[in-house]
């Protein structure tokens, strides 16, 4: 259903009461565009500007030129004066109305941050729908373990020791050939400048041990392997 949004406009003397009822209201110099706009189309522009005129004459309003812009402000001879008491009590319902807005400000930044949080955490159906896939997962991974879990043994005694004893053999002769190729490439490297070496390096696609093949070399996997006992 459309909302009505039609706008009464005003002419004559309703128009200029209107014009002088807004212009003491604001008590600020404004042309008769901004009335027009102001007063959301109630008064038309040339209508604003016959009212702001008339009232100017009769001394309400007080006309001001810029340039090619003319202004109009209220006659502040006409202005209630406001009496000191009545001041200081403006002033302190303005101080009151400030601190209000202030803790509202805040509390609004608390109950922001508050939302912020509750949208993060997850719904009762969201939990129930992670809860149902995390069920599956074990479920599945259970199936996959099942045949694993009923073999009596996945790898016999003498395999393993045989395992054990292919890795102390290969990494013996790896270690070897290290040794010897760093000797060879120490006197090659002798020979040269250090970016002829890493020329040359880079073109022989020689890859020296990193901080994680030494991390390696370090730890138990390459330490000497523990004599296993006979059951």
């Amino acid at each position: 259903m459309t909302k009505e949004t039609d706008v009464k406009v005003l002419k004559g003397t309703e128009a200029e009461d209107k014009v002088l009822e807004y212009m003491v209201k604001m008590n600020r110099p404004f042309g008769a565009v901004d009335v027009s706009a102001n007063l959301k189309g109630a008064v038309t522009k040339i209508t604003a500007q016959k009212a702001l005129i008339a009232l100017a004459e009769k001394g309400k309003l007080t006309q001001k030129i810029y340039g090619k812009t003319t202004f109009f402000v209220a006659n502040q001879n006409t202005l209630e004066v406001v009496a000191p008491d009545k001041l200081s009590g403006l002033e302190t319902e303005c101080q009151q109305i400030d601190d209000a807005n202030k803790a509202a400000s805040a509390e609004m930044k608390t109950l922001q941050a508050e939302l912020a949080k509750v949208r993060l955490t997850l719904t009762d159906v969201d939990l129930a729908s992670r809860i149902s896939e995390t069920i599956k997962l074990r479920e599945t991974s259970t199936a996959k373990l099942e045949p694993l879990r009923a073999t009596s043994t996945l790898i016999t005694e003498e395999e393993l020791t045989q395992i054990d004893a292919e890795w102390v053999k290969w990494r013996a002769e790896w270690v070897r050939r290290r040794k010897v190729f760093k000797q060879v490439w120490d006197n090659i490297r002798d020979l040269l400048s250090a970016d002829e070496a890493s020329e040359l390096s880079e073109e022989l696609g020689i890859e020296l041990d990193s901080s994680r093949h030494i991390a390696l070399e370090a730890g138990p996997l390459c330490s000497p392997p523990l004599k296993r006992k006979r059951a």
